[in-house]
């Protein structure tokens, strides 16, 4: 069975990513991950980033997949991690607006394929199905915790993510399947 990538804990990926961006090879990943969980965007439409993109408060873009034109405000989190990216790599005074963020040691834009499998590494879990898009599923979870649990924040998100319904959105959280796993627990 083709299982979907779980979401992993907001916090958990926040401490691990602000850990990585203290080491020089790794900072890229820590600010990719810290990126990831606060703006919710998918693999595809984060690697065509420049530094340009998100030298503002705000960054615009037009998504890969849905073709639809997003605006997302960048938090005091991505902007202050950003910098220690920055600081990490020695990119003070160094011209780098038109180049991509998230080169690899190889000179390349990381590809998914490989970021996925540093990601498996970096959260060592037997239990979990970790990709990229665990922390899209993670950034999810944090809007839908932050706002109650409320339909409110489904609506949000299925704005957000551009689902047709919410119901798209609960079972892309995975809340029916807690639901159901509840039900069974009751019982006991």
């Amino acid at each position: 069975m083709n299982k979907t990538s779980d979401y992993l804990e907001y916090d958990v990926a926040l401490n691990k990513g602000l850990k990585l961006l203290n080491d020089k090879k790794m900072c890229v990943i820590g600010f990719y991950i810290i990126f990831s969980i606060n703006t919710g965007l998918r693999i595809s439409d984060i690697m065509k980033l420049k530094h340009s993109d998100i030298s503002d408060d705000k960054l615009f873009l037009k998504e890969k997949k849905t073709k639809k034109a997003r605006e997302i405000f960048l938090n005091k989190v991505v902007k202050s991690s950003y910098e220690s990216m920055l600081a990490t790599l020695d990119f003070k005074n160094v011209n780098i607006d038109e180049n991509y963020i998230f080169i690899s040691q190889k000179g390349t834009t990381f590809r998914t394929q490989s970021i996925n499998v540093i990601l498996k590494t970096l959260f060592n879990t037997k239990r979990l199905q970790i990709s990229s898009h665990s922390l899209r599923k993670a950034f999810a979870r944090k809007v839908y915790e932050n706002m109650n649990e409320s339909e409110n924040a489904l609506v949000l998100l299925s704005d957000i993510f551009n689902h047709s319904n919410i119901a798209i959105t609960r079972r892309y959280l995975g809340i029916r399947q807690e639901t159901i796993d509840n039900i069974y627990l009751t019982l006991e």
